[in-house]
């Protein structure tokens, strides 16, 4: 993966065509066209605790989110089958697409330089965009924290 982009509030939302792990092809620009707003968030991986928490807080809040038309996307680079399994597991009531080959995630610049325990590596940063219906991104957070990220997006929707 090349440069690292790094997208700002009020720029033009990459654009893109992903399977989700049911093998519908959901687009970005189709979405829209609904008049949806999207929240697109990265996680580092299926099932690890801070990866599951998010999951089922955006679970636990689709409703809302739903009737507000807003439509949420997880993204991962996990396989179809671990993408199944966990929304299985966790009883996920959003979409959560491939990315195996790291194309989104390079689109949104969340393949970044990550630390822990003093070991520096590339990984996924917990990253979350709200993607208004014209296709403007209202909000662009890169390394965001998974406890209270709902919440912060829900404030940010003007959904409380």
């Amino acid at each position: 993966m090349g440069n690292v982009v790094t997208l700002e509030d009020g720029m033009e939302a990459p654009l893109f065509s992903a399977e989700d792990s049911a093998g519908n092809v959901w687009n970005l620009s189709d979405v829209l066209a609904q008049g949806k707003r999207v929240v697109l968030y990265f996680y580092p991986k299926d099932s690890t605790p801070g990866c599951t928490k998010q999951a089922c807080d955006f679970r636990d809040n689709m409703g809302m989110l739903s009737s507000a038309d807003v439509a949420v996307f997880g993204v991962s680079k996990d396989s179809a089958k671990s993408h199944q399994n966990f929304t299985e597991k966790q009883d996920l009531n959003f979409p959560l697409l491939l990315d195996t080959e790291g194309e989104l995630l390079e689109k949104y610049g969340v393949w970044r330089e990550k630390r822990n325990y003093g070991r520096t590596y590339m990984g996924i940063a917990r990253s979350t965009f709200v993607i208004e219906s014209d296709g403007t991104l209202s909000m662009a957070k890169y390394g965001v924290k998974a406890t209270g990220h709902v919440a912060r997006i829900m404030k940010h929707l003007e959904l409380e």
